[in-house]
């Protein structure tokens, strides 16, 4: 479905109005969609479209996968997240994954970013650069 520029920036301002202190306050979003489908404004197919969308990718950066060649332990695990939520903030959500491919390090993604210190990861650049 393609949306209009007039229903992109209605969902913009509405996903505003759902944030407490910079986070998504899902009994805010609940109303506003309760709300919005009560009223039925004009084109409201596309703004609740683009409110899901907004949604959809507020709860994807929350996200994160830590990827090791072994299995960390819990102090490793806690230095991690705390390393992370200082970075983006309280609230992520981790998953560890083993994948012995990375033959050491860590290479960890959260939302749409990359952090790639794995040994795998610097030969790949290494053979990049030559």
């Amino acid at each position: 479905m393609k949306i209009s520029k007039l229903a992109t920036a209605s969902a913009r301002r509405l996903f505003g109005l759902c944030q407490t202190d910079g986070r998504l306050d899902e009994a805010k979003l609940r109303l506003v969609v309760a709300r919005l489908v009560e009223a039925k404004p004009r084109d409201y197919a596309a703004i609740l479209s683009a409110l899901l969308r907004l949604t959809r990718l507020a709860y994807e950066s929350r996200k994160g996968v830590v990827e090791s060649a072994v299995e960390l332990d819990a102090a490793s695990q806690q230095r991690v997240l705390a390393s992370l939520t200082e970075k983006y903030g309280p609230g992520l959500v981790l998953q560890y994954q083993i994948s012995p491919a990375l033959l050491g390090g860590l290479r960890i993604r959260v939302g749409n970013d990359v952090i790639d210190g794995s040994i795998r990861g610097r030969l790949d650049r290494f053979a990049n650069a030559l």
